[in-house]
């Protein structure tokens, strides 16, 4: 018989004794010294990265270097990353195919680089970018990092695996990653997963650090219904990754629905799930909605275990 969605979260949270917050660790440093929160650092996987709780996401509807935030014009985007990072995000996400590395790399320039954590994607699939050329990974690094200003990106990934095989046909640009991380280019290296097989596949790696997963109550914009993708998230937790969720409010879906945010929260900052959770942003507004809502459910789960 299928599990009733709201019951199989409601066993989820009180199997863990009501200590949701299990799943980031208690060695926590805070941002500011304050109490638990959306914007406390926590620790990614073993990578050795801190990142907050809540981190920026900027490819929203992102394909061919556009998104929804470039969408929104230079001064307002790189105005609303300034504006996250001073409340606190310390995390920000982006991709080659989101177009967004510029933006970030100016709008975060004045900001001390040891105080923020950035993560990229390489695209390896057909369309996706303007051009046809898939470079290796070394090649995509040097412009990546000239468009971010920077002298070394925190964490790559493979961007948008589906495959249980995945593993075996990247092995090229995995290769070139180690390489890269070996030589202080990059400081960690994983993958975006978009199927559970491809999720499999990167909790059996020990070359994944850290893993991209779709996360929240509802199983929309997911790889599967939330009853399938949780084990597979306690699989990756239990091999020792990073898991950055994403998908959050379903790709949007969930913007104007207050119920499905608070539960989508909820789910994703149980035990065993992920570390950090980057959202889409496009205000002021939806940031503090957002982090908000996490804040108040940290409130009510109580102290870390």
């Amino acid at each position: 018989m299928k599990m009733d969605r709201r019951k199989f979260l409601t066993s989820t949270l009180a199997g863990a004794g009501g200590m949701m917050l299990g799943c980031a660790g208690t060695d926590a440093k805070r941002v500011g010294g304050g109490p638990p929160g959306p914007f406390e650092i926590v620790p990614l996987g073993k990578t050795g990265l801190k990142v907050s709780r809540v981190g920026f996401g900027t490819g929203m509807r992102g394909w061919k270097r556009n998104s929804d935030q470039t969408r929104l014009g230079r001064e307002k985007f790189e105005g609303l990353l300034r504006a996250a990072y001073a409340r606190g995000v310390r995390l920000f996400d982006m991709a080659d195919t989101y177009g967004t590395h510029p933006y970030v790399g100016r709008a975060l320039k004045k900001m001390p680089r040891d105080s923020y954590v950035l993560v990229s994607k390489i695209w390896v699939r057909r369309g996706g970018l303007p051009e046809r050329e898939r470079p290796g990974a070394n090649i995509l690094l040097d412009r990546f990092r000239k468009e971010l200003q920077t002298d070394y990106v925190d964490l790559v990934q493979i961007h948008c695996q589906t495959s249980g095989t995945w593993t075996d046909e990247q092995k090229k640009q995995m290769d070139l990653l180690e390489d890269l991380k070996a030589k202080g280019i990059i400081r960690a290296h994983g993958v975006s997963c978009h199927s559970l097989d491809a999720m499999n596949a990167a909790a059996e790696s020990p070359w994944v650090d850290v893993v991209h997963a779709r996360v929240n109550a509802f199983g929309a914009a997911m790889d599967g219904p939330p009853e399938k993708v949780a084990p597979v998230l306690k699989k990756l937790r239990a091999a020792g990754k990073g898991i950055i969720g994403m998908k959050l409010i379903g790709e949007g879906r969930f913007r104007d629905d207050p119920a499905k945010k608070d539960e989508s929260i909820r789910f994703a900052m149980g035990p065993g799930c992920v570390d950090a959770m980057i959202v889409g942003f496009l205000s002021e507004a939806e940031i503090d909605d957002f982090t908000g809502r996490v804040a108040k459910v940290m409130k009510a789960a109580g102290p870390t275990a």
